[in-house]
């Protein structure tokens, strides 16, 4: 398995598109193998560098009720089991300094969840731990703002971090995502991600819980390696419609290599 500062160096080497995928949650540590198993060939055969994503706890459900995952010990425990089976590197969220610690002792990368990216302590805890972290954009904020962000994160001694746009507010339920994000998030000397699938995320739509429109997770990927986007996050499951969590914005995990195909055509254009 390579080291932090391999991964990072395929990360932030251009011409090379990398991928942040997986399942929105830890269901299962079955679900979780036949994810990566699949992700892990179809990005062989592409030429596609892959990061293994799952989240060992959903901090922020709609619901008080709904799955918000394993927990930090049995999550990190699957997540260390695929990534010793895969050989790939894993990233998940953490919403507090310590599970910034515990975390960085098994992922390669440490995800800020996007209503906590103003948090000054918890990007102090992943910087601290030396992995490379990926801060999601707040849909509260511009892109301009996530410049103060990015700062953030190197002064507390950051060098290898992710910046990822994932929509802004729009309207009640909704999210617009403005593709003057990405040059503008590229501006601040970091790789820029692109969240597909919670773009078209409708934060609360159904009521108790959040509903999507995935039929446009391809089109704003698309866009968003036209305009220069070095990365993708994109969640999948095997049958989305009986996820635990944000099924309605997955991409069912049998049409991922036809959306990838598709996808590395614009992004080879656009070099």
């Amino acid at each position: 398995m390579p080291d932090s500062a391999a991964i990072w160096k395929h990360l932030n080497t251009k011409g090379r598109l990398f991928l942040l995928a997986g399942p929105c949650v830890i269901e299962n540590e079955k679900l979780c193998r036949t994810v990566a198993a699949s992700l892990v060939k179809t990005c062989k055969q592409l030429g596609i560098y892959y990061v293994f994503k799952a989240s060992f706890d959903k901090a922020n459900r709609t619901s008080g009720k709904a799955f918000r995952g394993p927990g930090i010990a049995d999550g990190l425990k699957v997540l260390a089991k695929i990534r010793d089976e895969f050989g790939v590197p894993v990233v998940t969220d953490i919403h507090t300094e310590e599970q910034a610690r515990l975390a960085g002792e098994v992922a390669d990368i440490l995800q800020i969840p996007a209503f906590l990216c103003r948090q000054t302590d918890l990007i102090e805890a992943a910087v601290a731990t030396g992995k490379i972290v990926n801060i999601k954009k707040g849909q509260f904020l511009s892109p301009q703002e996530m410049g103060r962000v990015a700062e953030k994160a190197r002064l507390a001694g950051g060098k290898k971090i992710l910046l990822t746009e994932r929509g802004t507010t729009f309207g009640y339920n909704n999210l617009v995502a403005d593709m003057r994000s990405i040059p503008v998030m590229k501006s601040f000397g970091f790789p820029v991600v692109f969240d597909a699938t919670h773009s078209v995320q409708q934060p609360g739509g159904g009521g108790d819980k959040t509903t999507g429109q995935r039929e446009f997770a391809p089109v704003l990927a698309k866009a968003a390696l036209a305009v220069g986007a070095n990365g993708l996050f994109i969640e999948t499951h095997p049958k989305p419609d009986a996820a635990m969590s944000d099924g309605p914005n997955m991409i069912p995990l049998g049409e991922i290599a036809t959306v990838l195909r598709s996808l590395l055509k614009i992004y080879e254009a656009a070099k």
